[in-house]
């Protein structure tokens, strides 16, 4: 195995080597885990695997649009670019990252979705002056995974993990056609800076969703979901209200009075089966959903 001279670039990344094996950089993130997690490093592997460091600790990558994407993110969040300002164009990004102009669109969709910048038609990509919890409405993406894109100091308390013979109450109003579906019944409160903001109500059909660890709960149940069970996630449908809570979820969310904003959603695989439906409870005043319309014109 042939690994490349270190070469340190200007944006603090390292360029590990173009030739190693996966197993490798498995171990080679192990290693950095155990003996290096204080050196102040951004890893990469071009065009291959990724090893990134993150406040946690360094974790791999099989996405260069997703490593691009991150430093990204990790810029605008630490104000290197900070709201007005516009991000380097796609050439000069395509020459800072070593990457192609697809790769380089990609990455700027993935913060487009996010809600962190904004495309403007023949300037390019302004910083947006976003709250700190703004939330994309459109698009999957798990709590972790924001957590982890936007550095929320959050934390996720699993209330309840059981398995169902038919869907629970608080679920049928919003889903009456599952009524008599099998599932996993899981609920968690999401805390950012010690305040519990969102409340979270799964229900993981069964099939085809087989089991679900405690562990999962806790952490991702999107990742153990597509990279255990193998489960193709695609899309969903999502209904924005505001709606009246009982006593339990106004004293989980401390609650001022009985309103809440609720998200229910319906996601599907990419084969179109439906796996999971999601009643998402959140303090109005601490979140904001963000999604950008653009005017398109008909002509009658």
């Amino acid at each position: 195995m042939k690994v490349s001279a270190f070469i340190y670039l200007d944006f603090n990344i390292i360029l590990v080597c173009t030739s190693c094996q996966y197993i490798f950089m498995k171990k080679l993130t192990f290693l950095l885990n155990q003996y290096f997690i204080i050196k102040n490093v951004f890893l990469y592997l071009s065009n291959q695997v990724y090893i990134i460091k993150d406040k946690g600790g360094f974790f791999m990558a099989q996405s260069k649009v997703g490593v691009i994407a991150q430093d990204l993110v990790d810029k605008i969040k630490h104000q290197q670019y900070k709201p007005g300002d516009y991000l380097p164009s796609e050439h000069q990004l395509m020459d800072l990252y070593g990457a192609s102009r697809e790769t380089i669109r990609k990455a700027l969709n993935s913060l487009t979705d996010l809600g962190l910048i904004q495309k403007i038609r023949g300037k390019g990509s302004i910083v947006l002056n976003l709250d700190r919890y703004t939330f994309p409405i459109f698009g999957i993406t798990s709590f972790a995974e924001l957590n982890n894109q936007l550095g929320l100091k959050a934390e996720t308390k699993v209330l309840l993990l059981q398995k169902e013979d038919k869907l629970p109450a608080q679920f049928i109003k919003y889903f009456p056609e599952e009524e008599n579906s099998i599932g996993f019944h899981l609920e968690r409160l999401r805390l950012i800076d010690g305040q519990a903001d969102v409340l979270d109500c799964d229900y993981l059909l069964s099939p085809p969703v087989n089991s679900l660890p405690q562990e999962a709960a806790e952490t991702s149940i999107y990742d153990y979901l597509e990279n255990k069970q193998k489960l193709d996630i695609s899309y969903a449908t999502k209904e924005i209200s505001v709606c009246k809570v009982d006593k339990r979820i106004q004293d989980l969310l401390q609650l001022d009075n009985d309103l809440a904003v609720l998200v229910a959603s319906r996601n599907y695989l990419a084969n179109t089966t439906k796996f999971q439906l999601t009643l998402s409870y959140h303090r109005p005043d601490k979140f904001k959903f963000v999604d950008f319309a653009r005017r398109k014109k008909i002509k009658f």
